[in-house]
């Protein structure tokens, strides 16, 4: 049930050149080991505009790419890391930054608090 929001920071004009959600799903689906439709991907543009560091330029080429992961029971310790490394250089490669440049956050597991068609996802799913 990985749900993966992808917001890419883009310069004014490339939201068009937005990387295939359905290329990021299928990355992604390989790094979660997810069955076939098991993983959900929403991909959205942050005009560089909207995107500031403190005290610091960013330059187009410095721009970056933010990763929200919801799972029903998220990995710990080790395994998180070894995916998070997976995840990272995943959608760089889709969306052709450097893994340096993607930053992912993992959401509190969903397991009791999250819901698909009125149906509440289990904790012992």
């Amino acid at each position: 049930m990985p749900i993966v929001d992808v917001e890419v920071v883009s310069q004014a004009g490339e939201a068009g050149h937005l990387p295939s959600a359905g290329g990021l799903a299928s990355a992604l689906g390989r790094v979660f080991g997810s069955a076939p439709g098991r993983t959900w991907v929403r991909v959205r543009a942050l005009d560089a505009s909207c995107y500031a560091e403190n005290d610091s330029p960013v330059a187009a080429s410095e721009l970056p790419v933010f990763v929200t992961v919801l799972q029903a029971t998220p990995p710990d310790g080790a395994a998180l890391q070894a995916e998070v490394a997976a995840v990272t250089q995943a959608v760089a490669t889709c969306v052709a930054r450097g893994p340096e440049r993607v930053h992912v956050i993992y959401a509190a597991g969903g397991a009791g608090r999250q819901a698909f068609g009125g149906r509440l996802v289990r904790r012992d799913a």
